[in-house]
């Protein structure tokens, strides 16, 4: 069974929430977030990423970094920008991005069915994104941003979320970058009653995106569990979650670029890709068409490569994906690349921006070749978390992102 519980959102008012709502810290530089936030105090990036509003020369994992962030969260309540839900409610959260729509349940997810893997993960975290992110929760004393899940579909759920849009919602905004975020309040006890009981049907739930958030909410509520023995019944025992079923999620392609040839000439380069695929000459179309095709950009020209027979093995979830295709049959043993996650050499491009920015990186010359990936359904990612197995690196890449901001979550 899955345990779905309503909580008491931390949540801005109305007039508020579009100047609120922020992009996840993760997905934007300090560069970048200090230019979106500037002239804009309500930007919750001031809180999830409240290095912005520090000296440049505070380093990454200075505590004056979460003390500012606590600062700036209790500013938003004290200047009654954000409110506190009196009694426990479960949200919709839709977006729509270019006639796209996904809807989702906001709600909490249990600390101990994360502990006990009835969550299930498909990649691994780095330590220190984990410990930024426990020392962020800890010290806010909040979790800020949700966790995105997965889960196979049930009509019932659907058949609430269906007739609930149909009411006015509480929020209706669209964000400067054309993404809509439209958000329902539910109130109704029996259909909280009702959401709670059909999510205990699932066996497992699956995180989407948001691995560090999950892994710092339960580290923190492993934390206070030892310091204050007897408190499970605590808000912090519980990770805020926006669960989507899987019929409605898009992963798009999370492609690679790679900064040099391993001292190979563009035909010898060109050579090995031939011992290794089916390369076509001039790939107009640049973008795969379906999986076990790449698209491969270098030097101002684009080919296809077709995977041979007996490439893969086709009964392995994780070696039959395109990104572990690519990374077995080219980037090791011709680009020298044996760790994906730790060479500087490679850099990953999330499909959102399209091919134009894969040309434009390798064109600069900064990279010297880049590769088109099709991407894996939510059907493998799942197959992948209930092998308990994991993804390669930077294998998935959601849109739209979840806001931040539109909900917190405080552990007490």
């Amino acid at each position: 069974m899955s345990v779905v519980v309503p909580f008491k959102a931390l949540r801005p008012q109305k007039r508020f929430v579009k100047d609120v709502a922020s992009l996840p810290y993760d997905v934007v530089s300090y560069e970048e977030a200090k230019r979106i936030a500037g002239g804009n105090p309500l930007n919750f990036l001031h809180v999830e990423k409240s290095e912005i509003d520090l000296p440049p020369d505070v380093a990454g994992h200075d505590q004056l970094i979460y003390e500012k962030a606590k600062e700036n969260l209790n500013r938003l309540i004290r200047k009654d920008i954000l409110f506190q839900e009196k009694k426990p409610r479960f949200y919709i959260y839709s977006q729509e991005m270019n006639g796209r729509r996904q809807y989702g349940i906001v709600g909490g997810i249990s600390v101990a069915e994360y502990e006990a893997g009835k969550i299930k993960k498909h990649e691994l975290t780095r330590t220190d994104k984990e410990i930024d992110r426990i020392r962020h929760v800890d010290t806010v004393n909040a979790h800020t941003g949700p966790v995105f899940i997965t889960y196979r579909m049930l009509p019932t759920i659907d058949r609430i979320v269906e007739e609930t849009v149909k009411g006015r919602p509480e929020y209706d905004f669209t964000a400067d970058d054309g993404i809509s975020h439209t958000v329902w309040v539910i109130g109704d006890e029996e259909k909280i009653a009702a959401i709670t009981v059909e999510f205990t049907a699932l066996n497992s739930i699956y995180i989407a995106d948001g691995h560090h958030r999950a892994a710092a909410a339960a580290a923190v509520a492993k934390k206070r569990r030892e310091e204050k023995p007897g408190g499970q019944s605590a808000e912090y025992e519980n990770i805020m979650a926006v669960l989507s079923p899987h019929t409605q999620l898009k992963i798009m392609a999370y492609n690679r670029v790679v900064r040099d040839r391993y001292g190979l000439s563009e035909a010898d380069f060109l050579s090995r890709c031939r011992e290794r695929f089916l390369l076509s000459d001039d790939f107009y179309e640049k973008s795969p068409r379906c999986a076990h095709e790449f698209g491969m950009y270098l030097a101002g020209r684009w080919y296809k490569l077709d995977v041979r027979d007996s490439a893969y093995d086709e009964s392995d979830p994780v070696s039959r994906l395109d990104v572990s295709i690519l990374q077995e049959r080219l980037l090791k043993p011709v680009l020298g690349i044996h760790d994906a996650r730790a060479d500087k050499k490679i850099g990953f491009v999330g499909g959102i921006r399209g091919m134009q920015e894969l040309e434009r990186l390798v064109d600069s010359g900064e990279f010297s070749v880049a590769f088109a990936l099709y991407p894996p359904t939510i059907e493998q990612l799942m197959e992948v978390a209930d092998a308990n197995r994991v993804m390669p690196p930077k294998s998935t890449w959601f849109e739209p992102k979840l806001r931040s901001g539109i909900f917190t979550h405080l552990l007490d």
